[in-house]
């Protein structure tokens, strides 16, 4: 069976990427190894509870925003989705809250209440990032696809930016830690657990110019969409139906198919049927397994092979836990990013300091009567979980003694939750990649440090001719808006909009 375009993985980017094809008249396949789309965003049920895999917050969604744009080209209203306010609440070690939240200036008088030590410093900071980060909003609006585009375009883009042009050329290879002089370090930290939650990098680690943006989305907003993001991928599996494209569950693939010039020209599932592409084959994987696993060892090639040798991201550790309303009520905001150890004098490891309790909203609590759904994820290193066991006892011993560890880690920064919480199920990297395959069931994209970041990121386009990949792991970068884009990216490359 042929088609114009082929799609591999369903998840948000490959429904994406499937969803606008279809709707502007391109026939195309989507191919899915699960029974239904959402990859490694997809929520799953237990006991009458509804759990998304992550942290269930979700940026640009204003009207002037990357779905909305998505969604002007779809044959489908776009899910339900609202505003939290506060996008989130920093609980530090010290107790100290911090609700990330309103207008720069706002924000100024929360800084300053909670880091009095560097009032002045930390309210600095975030009026610095400010006119950047809204300045690189507004010139991936008029060219999403900026790493790939052409100087000119790129050059007409930042034009209207002019007064903070200079500003990022002279940022473009810094940290977010070169920009932190005269903070405290529980300023630091505060910037530190957003931005491994944004960016699965550090300040002393992670780019400049992405923390600008990543620090200002919870000022911009956040929202939660109706059904989690599942709620967005059964969306997008409509809108594909609508527009005449074609959605395979339940089909593995097994590799790429090549033509005797090297070109993609469709793939084999494991079923041993062939599915031909005449235009293109959109990848959904990582970068590690579109190489690793379609490509194939044997036909990667070698610069293809050196520049993902040494990339690497997290794992996740994730509970996912029922909590009673009124242990609910108690806390602060549905979202609380906590930092349970200063770590003084030390690098940052997110492993043994931070994770995102997040609870469903009230209007949408995924739960039985009086309860709700809550996902704590935390940063594991991936590796870890599929070595030296030998049997899966092993396993499930690692486990339960990390499981015992996070309980009783929120439980001391969160007292609040006293016996309002119960647990109802755990997941780890092995969890990933068994629902998934992803590389050591690693999620969340590639640490966004300056040699990976903005021109030095891992673009659309493979050294496969026409293979392109979506998702998290090329340009732009983490969570669902950036998969979003690069959906978007691939869209506009095989198949422009008319101008006319």
């Amino acid at each position: 069976m042929a088609h114009e375009v082929v799609v591999v993985g369903g998840g948000i980017g490959g429904l994406t990427a499937a969803a606008l094809l279809a709707a502007r008249g391109v026939n195309v396949c989507l191919l899915e190894k699960e029974s239904r789309g959402g990859g490694c965003a997809v929520t799953f049920e237990r006991f009458g509870y509804t759990f998304e895999a992550g942290a269930s917050l979700y940026a640009s969604w204003q009207p002037e925003e990357i779905h909305a744009r998505i969604f002007a080209e779809l044959p489908v209203e776009q899910p339900e989705v609202r505003q939290a306010a506060p996008a989130y609440v920093v609980r530090l070690p010290d107790k100290t809250d911090v609700a990330v939240t309103g207008s720069v200036e706002e924000f100024a008088e929360t800084l300053r209440a909670a880091f009095p030590e560097c009032a002045d410093a930390a309210v600095n900071f975030y009026r610095e990032i400010a006119p950047v980060g809204e300045a690189l909003r507004r010139i991936v609006r008029r060219v999403p696809d900026l790493r790939t585009a052409s100087f000119s375009r790129r050059m007409r883009a930042s034009l209207p930016e002019a007064r903070v042009a200079r500003r990022v050329l002279a940022a473009l290879n810094h940290t977010a830690a070169q920009h932190l002089a005269k903070t405290s370090t529980r300023f630091r930290r505060f910037i530190d657990v957003q931005l491994q939650i944004f960016g699965q990098r550090e300040s002393n680690e992670c780019a400049y110019l992405y923390a600008t943006v990543a620090l200002m989305l919870p000022l911009w907003g956040m929202y939660a969409i109706r059904g989690g993001a599942s709620g967005l991928a059964d969306t997008l599996t409509e809108a594909i139906k609508k527009s005449g494209g074609s959605l395979r569950f339940n089909a593995p693939v097994l590799r790429l198919a090549y033509d005797e010039a090297g070109r993609a020209l469709g793939v084999d599932l494991l079923s041993g049927e062939r599915v031909e592409a005449t235009r293109a084959v959109i990848s959904n994987l990582t970068v590690w397994d579109t190489y690793g696993k379609l490509v194939g060892a044997s036909r990667t090639p070698d610069n293809a092979r050196r520049r993902i040798k040494d990339l690497g991201g997290w794992g996740a550790y994730l509970l996912y836990m029922g909590l009673d309303e009124e242990a609910a009520q108690r806390l602060p905001a549905e979202h609380l990013l906590t930092l349970t150890d200063w770590q003084e004098g030390q690098s940052f490891n997110p492993e043994g300091a931070q994770f995102m309790f997040g609870a469903a909203p009230e209007w949408d609590t995924r739960a039985p009567a009086g309860k709700r759904a809550v996902t704590v994820s935390t940063f594991t290193e991936a590796e870890q979980w599929f070595s030296y066991h030998e049997d899966e006892s092993e396993h499930e011993e690692q486990d339960q003694r990390t499981l015992e560890l996070w309980w009783e880690r929120m439980h001391a920064i969160m007292p609040e939750l006293g016996s309002g919480v119960e647990m109802i199920e755990t997941a780890s990297p092995r969890t990933f990649y068994s629902y998934t395959r992803r590389k050591l069931g690693m999620v969340g994209g590639i640490g966004q440090s300056p040699d990976v970041f903005g021109l030095n990121s891992l673009t659309h386009r493979t050294e496969i001719p026409n293979l392109f990949m979506v998702g998290d792991t090329v340009f732009p970068g983490q969570g669902v808006a950036g998969v979003t884009q690069s959906a978007l990216i691939v869209a506009n490359e095989i198949a422009p909009l008319s101008k006319g």
